[in-house]
């Protein structure tokens, strides 16, 4: 599994919070256990303490990201870097059953599980794949979508920096509500022209 797969845990657990909008999804053991998505053994060591040190752990996350979309970098990296020192990962070399063609292991780096609680595992492997992507690609890489009020996590993976927006739902609404304002300027526009136009009518008195 490369590391880069990793990152998607930090941003999952941003967005089960939409503050915006005043909305959480973290309110179960089992909304905690979905995170962990294929990997059931994790899931399996999820406590009723878990909710609550997983949204400590979504609160840090979220505010690498905030920084990141501030543009203050060293903030961004000193917030991650006490995450990574609270939660250090255990990197394992790993083969599992995958062969290649020649029938031997396909040899790869792989996060291994934190035997501790199912908080301090989750937050290891975050905290690795966010900071994998940040060195790779670069701070401006992680987001904030700028659809309002959503302000979901995003990690931007297009070729010139593009991105702005979580999902295509969101950039399709911002572009809906941006033509629109662009319409009601231009109505707006047009009727002070109008106005203008029109002579005035001046009353004298006799």
């Amino acid at each position: 599994m490369e590391l880069a797969y990793y990152s998607d845990y930090a941003v999952r657990l941003v967005n089960t919070e939409e503050p915006a909008r005043n909305k959480d999804a973290l309110t179960s053991v089992e909304a905690v256990r979905e995170l962990f998505g294929a990997n059931q053994q994790a899931a399996r060591r999820t406590a009723d303490a878990d909710v609550t040190r997983f949204r400590s752990v979504r609160a840090r996350l979220r505010a690498v990201f905030e920084a990141a979309d501030g543009d203050d970098e060293t903030l961004a990296v000193d917030l991650l870097n006490s995450l990574l020192l609270e939660f250090p990962v255990s990197p394992q070399i790993s083969g599992h059953d995958v062969r290649d063609r020649d029938g031997r292991p396909d040899w790869h780096m792989h996060l291994a599980d934190h035997p501790s609680n199912a908080t301090a595992g989750y937050a290891a492997i975050a905290a690795m794949g966010l900071a994998f992507h940040l060195t790779e690609h670069g701070v401006d890489r992680l987001g904030l979508c700028e659809a309002a009020p959503c302000r979901n996590a995003y990690l931007d993976t297009s070729t010139n920096r593009s991105r702005r927006y979580c999902s295509d739902r969101c950039a399709t609404r911002a572009n809906v509500a941006a033509y629109r304002a662009r319409k009601r300027e231009e109505a707006e526009r047009t009727g002070r022209s109008a106005e203008t136009a029109q002579p005035s009518t001046a009353v004298t008195d006799r």
